[in-house]
């Protein structure tokens, strides 16, 4: 269910062609740019900020040190906004964090009903399928359903909770931690943990599959 698209959708002889969207993106920066509303150094820090500094490597920083760090683990789940934020972590649109914690017999799992709500602190910009119509809906109508075209096969007994991020609140999955890492290092655990995981549509990398 998960999308990967590719950043150029047709191959060019040179190197320099731009596809059409880039094209218009291109001209709807210099219009904007030329009547004052876009300040282009501004512009240039907030894309390097979202390619480098933000995405869901900081999430899983967050998620390694909770697995580790009991008295972490704890802050986390009484106010994530601050958790993270003493990570570096910080919204920038004031929104305030929640973490839940995934257990043998609770298993989370993140939508926005409502538009594409999102914890870009922690997990960078959303996945193409966490914005769709079909992901928003039927998540909260059947999230085991949704889930196993994850890949993700759950124990019948096992309960599962959909959080509704909005504006004003949004969510990160604290997953389990998998079996097989004691005495592993937070930047190990840290390979572990996946995006999808802290979505709750997806569970953290086994021990070995790390990259």
């Amino acid at each position: 269910m998960a999308n990967h698209d590719p950043h150029h959708h047709h191959d060019h002889e040179h190197g320099s062609e731009l596809s059409e969207t880039q094209l218009r993106v291109r001209a709807l920066e210099t219009i904007l740019t030329e009547k004052g509303y876009v300040d282009p150094k501004a512009l240039d820090a907030i894309i390097e900020a979202y390619e480098t500094r933000i995405g869901p490597h900081n999430g899983a920083k967050a998620v390694a040190k909770a697995w580790i760090d009991p008295e972490y683990k704890k802050a986390l789940l009484a106010d994530a906004t601050k958790a993270v934020g003493s990570l570096g972590f910080a919204s920038r649109v004031g929104d305030h964090l929640v973490a839940v914690e995934n257990t043998p017999k609770l298993h989370n799992m993140i939508v926005c009903t409502l538009c594409s709500c999102y914890p870009w602190e922690v997990l960078g910009l959303p996945p193409t399928w966490y914005k769709s119509a079909p992901y928003r809906s039927r998540t909260v109508i059947d999230p085991r359903g949704v889930l196993k075209d994850f890949g993700v096969t759950l124990p019948s007994d096992t309960d599962i909770r959909v959080w509704d991020s909005t504006a004003e609140t949004r969510f990160i999955v604290l997953p389990m931690r998998p079996a097989g890492t004691e005495g592993w290092s937070e930047d190990q655990l840290a390979e572990l943990v996946t995006r999808d995981s802290m979505i709750g549509t997806g569970l953290p990398k086994a021990p070995g599959a790390a990259s």
